[in-house]
């Protein structure tokens, strides 16, 4: 069973989409496959309760690739496609594009504060497809 999921964006940020993967779900036991279609971003597996965890994963992120016009930045050549787009591709590179949820009887197996994020790594909203399949184990 397979089925793709359209997360639009903001700009760079967290986008939590748990909602309509476990509205998806059959009420089977299996393993969820989730894996983003694109190169510049990612996806995650992160608390949902406090919004400032997502403030400090952004602002770290933004430190740790800044766009190719900071200083720090001069040494990248795949600058064509804009000043955040390497960066994007280093954020990708760095955090996963692929996730494996168990899933109990027709529910995610996560923790308490636990929620799946689509991770926008580029400076201008986009329509980002992630590609879901789930393998049912009896």
């Amino acid at each position: 069973m397979h089925t793709t999921f359209t997360i639009r964006t903001e700009g760079p940020g967290l986008v939590e989409f748990t909602d309509k993967v476990a509205s998806w779900l059959p009420e089977r036991t299996g393993l969820l496959t989730l894996m983003v279609r694109h190169t510049s971003a990612s996806l995650l597996i992160q608390e949902n309760a406090d919004p400032e965890v997502q403030t400090d994963l952004r602002a770290f992120l933004a430190r740790l690739a800044p766009p190719t016009t900071d200083p720090a930045m001069s040494y990248l050549t795949h600058t064509y496609e804009g000043p955040d787009d390497m960066p994007g591709h280093i954020k990708a590179m760095l955090l996963p594009t692929s996730l494996s949820i168990p899933v109990v009887d027709g529910r995610l197996a996560l923790g308490t504060w636990q929620g799946v994020y689509l991770v926008e790594h580029r400076d201008r909203p986009h329509r980002r497809e992630v590609a879901a399949m789930l393998i049912p184990v009896e």
